[in-house]
């Protein structure tokens, strides 16, 4: 097993990589869109993407529906890609089960991201990763991506 500590720098730096990925560039932002996010209107919250993460990945991993609509056309193609390994929970093995961390927003970026944790082996193994939710109200909610990092 791994276990990552990912760095603020390189979760903003993926952050904005994932919303280019989707064709969204941070300049393009229009002012009355950047104004909407100071104020937090039509984003979601951290409490509510708390709540979506937990319901998404539930005791041991998501569930068919989650798989189906739960996560974003590029996490479909991602997880499409890599047939082998489960990229939704960073792992070829069912974990015994997944707690989700803290939820940071970056309201200018549009997005918002948990350490998940999870455990096997009776609880002795233990992953982190990091789960990227788009903050757009406007749209269902949605995981946009996961980085399961690296050591080092």
């Amino acid at each position: 097993m791994f276990r990552t500590t990912a760095r603020p720098a390189r979760r903003r730096a993926f952050a904005v990589g994932c919303l280019a990925a989707l064709g969204i560039a941070a300049a393009a932002v229009p002012a009355a869109a950047a104004s909407a996010a100071d104020t937090g209107a039509d984003r979601y919250t951290a409490q509510e993407i708390h709540t979506f993460l937990e319901d998404f990945y539930g005791e041991h991993g998501p569930g068919d529906f989650a798989r189906k609509y739960g996560i974003s056309p590029h996490l479909k193609e991602k997880a499409a890609a890599n047939p082998e390994f489960d990229v939704l929970l960073c792992a070829q093995n069912i974990p015994a089960s997944i707690d989700i961390g803290p939820v940071t927003t970056a309201q200018s970026a549009g997005v918002g991201w948990a350490t998940v944790s999870t455990y096997g082996n009776g609880g002795s193994d233990q992953a982190d990763f990091t789960a990227y939710v788009d903050l757009d109200a406007t749209r269902p909610i949605q995981l946009m991506d996961v980085d399961c990092g690296s050591e080092g």
